[in-house]
């Protein structure tokens, strides 16, 4: 059995901050932990945008706490997001995530990632086999 606090491993690598400033997350659970998903507390902070391209996985987005936005680029439809709501990138849905007000979102990936991982150029991560 694995048993993680959120708040002791924010005091430890498992907390990553983005370059942009944009958004920090708690990988809770990771590849190494053997689970075959990785779970994530992510912050997306008020007043940013944050562009995504998760090519090589797929993700839901569980949002707890806070106000934003999802926009798909392919198609340039923009879904309000708030506490209770749930989207999920089953197309790889290349998006820009919005925070009017800080979102706390849950996270979860298949395949899991390794907490290593950085945002490319186009938003995405490197395939599981290049991570």
């Amino acid at each position: 059995m694995i048993v993680r606090n959120i708040e002791e491993a924010r005091k430890t690598d498992r907390l990553v901050k983005s370059e942009s400033g944009t958004w920090d997350s708690t990988r809770l659970v990771l590849a190494n932990d053997g689970g075959g998903f990785s779970f994530h507390i992510t912050r997306i902070y008020e007043g940013t945008e944050t562009h995504i391209h998760y090519k090589h996985h797929y993700e839901s987005v569980y949002c707890i706490e806070g106000e934003g936005e999802v926009e798909t680029l392919a198609d340039g439809k923009i879904w309000p997001i708030k506490p209770g709501d749930i989207y999920i990138l089953d197309q790889h849905d290349e998006h820009l995530l919005r925070a009017h007000k800080t979102m706390h979102l849950a996270c979860v990936f298949t395949p899991p990632i390794t907490g290593k991982e950085v945002h490319r150029e186009d938003g995405s991560y490197a395939p599981p086999d290049e991570a």
